[in-house]
């Protein structure tokens, strides 16, 4: 089979298109002749040699897919060859076949088509699992998502709106906050101009978001504290603002206020199901209803892979960017 391999840590133009061996069906699994798959910036990173590839994971880029079901592994049950899924990866999407654990499939949502189905699993996971399974999101509550223009933020508004929350969001430009609008986002911010500190709470009376989604880390940390209600939450998800800063502890304890952190890719086999499990039952509903829907840029030729990096590394996107077989 073919995949896309990074030659050497660096740039795009190290993604190459070449033949790789075939996946090999173990015991708990299926194999998917792949459709599509996503580009996630998990994958930019990888693709620096920032990001290690997790113990037993291929070495090609790709946290998620779509595609058909050609072998079922030793002790499978409620799967078999033809059926068409999405899955969540540790890695190995940008190919044209990949192994996947049983727990780690997704049905493909009615009403969504098989290519547009790859735009799912890793946005939808991730933000299920933040948002309500660790940060508690309510109905009531104020949500912050930073880059809501993104493919976890278009995911991440139209699931806090379904829950009932009021959104937040930051982005880049009025085009890209309209886009969040539209998808059920209220309270507006572009970052370039405007400090969100002063928007949401201006917003929400001087009570602020109940939970942040933060993508940024380091360089928004203090600020997420400063715009946060009392017993607020803050889900660190990314680091794109760096790895490191300093915390006003006294801040912290004021607000009483919690700070976690997940990478949704390093978590066990079991881990990934549960997270699965979960978003089967709460969320696919959503999409078949028509409540929630996936947000796709544009389609690509997985070997135009180092396109698609581009566009998403310049932020030129609102959702996913996929890239078919």
């Amino acid at each position: 089979m073919h995949a896309v391999v990074i030659t050497e840590p660096g740039g795009p133009e190290l993604l190459a298109w070449r033949e790789v061996p075939d996946p090999v069906c173990g015991p708990g699994e299926v194999v998917v002749d792949v459709v599509a798959s996503a580009v996630n910036r998990a994958d930019l990173l990888q693709r620096r040699g920032k990001y290690p590839v997790p113990a037993g994971a291929p070495e090609w880029p790709g946290l998620e897919c779509s595609g058909t079901i050609s072998e079922v592994g030793d002790g499978v049950t409620g799967w078999k060859a033809g059926d068409q899924v999405c899955a969540l990866l540790s890695g190995g999407g940008y190919a044209e076949r990949v192994a996947v654990p049983v727990g780690q499939l997704l049905q493909v949502p009615r009403g969504v088509d098989l290519v547009t189905a790859a735009a799912l699993p890793e946005a939808f996971c991730t933000v299920w699992s933040n948002l309500v399974m660790t940060a508690g999101l309510r109905g009531g509550e104020v949500l912050l998502a930073h880059g809501g223009a993104s493919g976890i933020g278009t995911a991440a508004i139209q699931v806090g709106r379904a829950l009932g929350a009021t959104v937040a969001v930051t982005a880049g430009s009025a085009a890209k906050l309209e886009r969040c609008a539209e998808l059920g986002a209220s309270i507006l911010v572009d970052y370039r101009g405007d400090d969100f500190v002063e928007a949401v709470r201006s917003a929400t009376g001087g009570h602020g978001a109940d939970v942040v989604l933060d993508i940024m880390g380091g360089a928004y940390l203090a600020r997420n504290i400063d715009v946060l209600a009392p017993d607020g939450r803050i889900t660190i998800i990314g680091t794109m603002g760096g790895h490191v800063t300093e915390l006003d502890l006294g801040a912290v304890m004021a607000k009483r206020a919690r700070i976690t952190g997940s990478l949704l890719r390093q978590r066990s086999i079991a881990g990934k199901a549960a997270v699965v499990a979960e978003v089967c039952e709460n969320v696919w509903p959503l999409i078949e209803s028509g409540a929630v829907r996936p947000v796709v840029d544009r389609v690509l030729p997985m070997p135009e892979a180092a396109e698609a990096h581009r566009v998403v590394a310049a932020g030129e996107h609102v959702g996913k960017v996929l890239l078919t077989t």
